[in-house]
């Protein structure tokens, strides 16, 4: 049996539904915000567009700029129209949830807790969430691993939703304001725009759970084989793997963004991040994380794992104008947790990543016992090494392939990017020393502080 449409509200009602005076609801209406002309009572959608004012008031946002965005481009309405396009609907106290649900208080607590969603008002979304997760737990899911699953769908789901909502903005919304629309003609033309989109989201978003389902899946066999590089190790977490990490990063990303501004080091990093996806996923390697201009990616097993690296640097050093790359290859056990992974191996990878000098890729003991001969590629002792933060020396090698030809580079002494003879931009001869520069601006650079980047 479908339910009506959910009763008005009055000043008062509204007032105990969000936290607002009596009086504050009268501003928001005098104001325009809420209510609707000619009617005293409130929808329940001025619900909505009441949270939404609290929320950019704590963002140091006032009802002066709300309301003027509101006239201009209808701003709060379009965001509750997005976001209840079938209006709005019941709501449920948490005893009512979980009466509706028969799920015990605790774990529907911690659930809530775990999406992010434990201070908000619990809708038919929610409820059939919770559903949802009981049919997991009926089933003998259990409640731990239940959780994790929570968490990362909501934050991985959350970058995904961030993603559409802040390219939009900045691709379509500016877009149609520099062309210099305007008032109603904006807000119709941005809404064309988005109603022709939203259709493709679900299915892009089934599209790519189904392609990362698939290398999840092939990835699980190795698990399957006891004798696999990547076995569980012996340990009393059931979540414990080995595998070979990786950390890459630009070795000059902070000047580079410091005097070519962040367009340009995003630019960089767009780049950067082409080539590491590509490598990895030929080596059948799976990026982690990305902090700035830093990877965190894991193989199976530390043959690919230092292979993919090797090929990153080769790639980086082939680009007409780019920094140069360093990064570490270490074999160890990780806890599987959240989506990611935690342990002492990832420590030991950053810190020897840090220690690696440009161009340079460092291998720990473990990646060189474990891999033993590797055709085209050479381990160079480096030596016993202090690491910050650890508390032991660790033993590390160099790689070099045998098969890496390099061009002539010459390196920016401002910057850091390094060039191909026919990239540079600007030349100054010091002291009988010709020095080359990316760009003009570079140059300019130089000619205002030299000491400065004057060994």
């Amino acid at each position: 049996m479908e339910e009506g449409p959910a009763p008005k509200l009055s000043a008062q009602e509204l007032s105990s539904a969000t936290g607002e005076p009596v009086e504050r609801v009268r501003r928001l209406r005098s104001l325009k915000l809420i209510g609707s002309e000619g009617d005293e009572r409130f929808a329940p959608e001025d619900i909505e567009r009441i949270r939404l004012i609290q929320f950019l008031e704590r963002q140091q946002i006032g009802l002066e700029a709300v309301a003027r965005a509101e006239q201009e481009e209808a701003l709060l309405a379009s965001v509750v129209e997005f976001l209840f396009p079938n209006g709005v609907g019941r709501t449920y106290s948490f005893a009512q949830a979980i009466e509706l649900v028969g799920l015990d208080p605790g774990v529907a607590r911690r659930l809530r807790d775990a999406s992010g969603a434990s201070d908000e008002p619990i809708d038919e979304q929610d409820l059939q969430m919770l559903r949802g997760a009981k049919v997991a737990l009926d089933a003998g899911f259990p409640e731990t691993a239940l959780l994790q699953l929570t968490r990362v769908y909501a934050d991985a789901l959350a970058r995904v939703a961030e993603a559409e909502v802040r390219l939009f903005h900045f691709y379509v919304h500016e877009g149609l304001k520099a062309a210099r629309l305007v008032g109603r003609e904006l807000v119709d033309s941005r809404n064309s725009v988005r109603e022709q989109l939203l259709p493709i989201v679900e299915p892009l978003i089934r599209y790519f759970h189904r392609r990362g389902m698939t290398k999840a899946v092939r990835e699980d066999m190795i698990l399957h084989l006891a004798d696999g590089p990547a076995r569980p190790a012996q340990s009393a977490s059931h979540a414990q793997l080995r595998l070979a990490i990786v950390f890459l990063d630009i070795s000059s990303y902070t000047p580079i963004a410091e005097v070519m501004g962040d367009a340009v080091a995003a630019r960089i990093v767009e780049r950067f991040s082409e080539l590491v996806r590509e490598a990895t996923t030929r080596f059948d390697g799976r990026i982690v994380d990305r902090v700035g201009d830093a990877f965190l990616l894991i193989f199976p097993e530390p043959r690919a794992a230092l292979t993919c690296a090797l090929d990153i640097e080769r790639r980086t050093a082939a680009e007409p104008q780019f920094p140069a790359v360093r990064g570490a290859v270490h074999w160890g056990d990780v806890v599987y947790q959240e989506g990611g992974y935690v342990g002492g191996a990832l420590n030991i990878a950053s810190r020897v990543a840090t220690h690696a000098r440009p161009h340079q890729i460092l291998a720990t003991a473990a990646v060189r016992h474990e891999v033993g001969a590797l055709s085209g590629v050479r381990f160079a002792a480096v030596g016993k090494q202090r690491l910050k933060g650890l508390a032991e020396e660790l033993e590390l090698f160099e790689l070099r392939a045998d098969d890496v030809q390099v061009g002539e580079r010459i390196r920016d002494p401002v910057c850091g990017i390094e060039m191909a003879p026919t990239e540079v931009g600007a030349k100054l001869a010091v002291k009988g020393e010709e020095l080359a520069f990316c760009c003009e601006k570079c140059l300019r650079v130089f000619l205002d502080a030299p000491q400065r980047y004057r060994s």
